[in-house]
């Protein structure tokens, strides 16, 4: 029976919704994601014509689409990583089961350049806990004269970043450094500092559909309250931020419990009008105070 590619999308959203799939891996609803595995199967781009719904599919095509939606399905992989491409910033990225799946509300920042938060651009930047690359490479692509520095403690996600870096054609202005925290880059300054560090709590992690599984665990888990991480950045950050340098950090679910952490010091969270949360900016000032408050200078 002859089906056309806007029919196939319908039943796959369908499919997705009974079977009670996890979104959220790049795409936030079933349409999407089954829009995706389509496009992915055709061969074609995401700006195809919306015409493209009303064409008939061979029955190869059927075929290959029926697979897909079968393998999500049974197997819970996310999207990105069945097609191997995730967008974030407006652009594309390589990702693969070492990489968490871009995600992150910190987008919408970079889409702004960081307006009204940062007076000027930045001249250097480091993207720590890297993964796929995707925030730093961003960061290189809407400050076109910022010298950028992709760090991660694996050295399978620093080669997914070395992929991208290339795919964007940007080597001569983004390097890679294998680093725990700030570990591989003693003496090196940045007037901003963005993380998405490690930052979920062990009851979120227990609660986490099949979906996340996928994902690297080093890239989600951070001790009981998903702090284990931020801790230590807070604590080092300033070491490695230029005199009126900015760190910008998200910790998701885990901002009360940060907040609990750190009583003392005046979070700035940031408000996003895509959707997101427990995304906050501070200053190198605020850090020298925290830390001359707790008498360590």
């Amino acid at each position: 029976m002859p089906a056309r590619v806007g029919d196939f999308i319908n039943w796959g959203a369908d499919r997705f919704e009974a079977e009670g799939l996890c979104f959220g891996h790049g795409t936030d609803n079933a349409w999407d994601e089954a829009l995706s595995l389509v496009l992915f199967a055709l061969c074609l781009p995401w700006d195809s014509d919306v015409s493209l719904l009303q064409r008939l599919l061979s029955t190869d095509e059927q075929s290959r689409i029926t697979s897909l939606f079968d393998q999500r399905i049974n197997e819970r992989i996310p999207a990105a990583y069945m097609i191997g491409e995730a967008w974030f910033a407006g652009l594309s990225f390589a990702v693969d089961p070492r990489v968490l799946v871009p995600r992150s509300p910190i987008a919408e920042l970079i889409e702004s350049g960081f307006s009204p938060w940062l007076k000027t651009s930045p001249a250097t930047v480091l993207d720590l806990c890297t993964g796929s690359g995707c925030i730093g490479i961003a960061c290189a692509h809407y400050f076109p004269k910022a010298r950028v520095v992709l760090s991660d403690i694996s050295v399978d996600a620093l080669d997914v970043a070395e992929q991208n870096i290339q795919r964007h054609q940007l080597s001569e202005r983004v390097t890679t450094v294998e680093s725990d925290l700030f570990v591989g880059l003693c003496g090196q300054r940045f007037e901003l500092i963005v993380v998405n560090p490690p930052y979920v709590d062990a009851e979120d992690i227990a609660a986490m559909p099949r979906e996340f599984l996928h994902e690297p665990a080093v890239g989600l888990a951070s001790g009981v309250d998903g702090l284990d991480f931020t801790r230590r950045l807070i604590s080092e950050a300033l070491d490695y931020l230029t005199e009126e340098g900015s760190l910008i950090v998200e910790v998701g679910n885990s901002w009360l419990a940060l907040e609990d952490a750190f009583p003392t010091i005046s979070f700035l969270w940031i408000d996003f009008a895509r959707g997101g949360h427990g995304v906050f900016l501070l200053t190198a000032q605020q850090l020298r105070a925290h830390r001359l408050s707790l008498g360590l200078d």
